[in-house]
């Protein structure tokens, strides 16, 4: 199962290290990643394959989301089939 993750918000240092150690110690590999800066905001991407992961989606997700409180940054996760399904006409 693959899904992609977005991260937004103000920019600072650690954002990338902090979520993907929460993807490590989730047992999730990163298969693609891309990250920009603008106007002093973050936004990343990842493209992430689960299909090894260690603990129910619904908790991954709930990591990811007290994380972001804890940054104070937006961070979602969504399955690819379902992301594919909002996106196909």
């Amino acid at each position: 199962m693959r899904s992609l993750i977005t991260v937004i918000g103000k920019d600072k240092i650690g954002i990338i290290y902090e979520v993907t150690s929460v993807l490590k110690e989730s047992n999730v590999n990163v298969l693609d990643i891309t990250q920009t800066l603008l106007d002093g905001f973050f936004t990343m991407i990842m493209l992430a394959d689960l299909s090894k992961l260690n603990m129910d989606f619904s908790e991954l997700k709930t990591k990811l989301d007290n994380l972001g409180s804890e940054l104070n940054v937006s961070i979602r996760i969504q399955q690819e089939a379902l992301f594919n399904s909002m996106h196909t006409i």
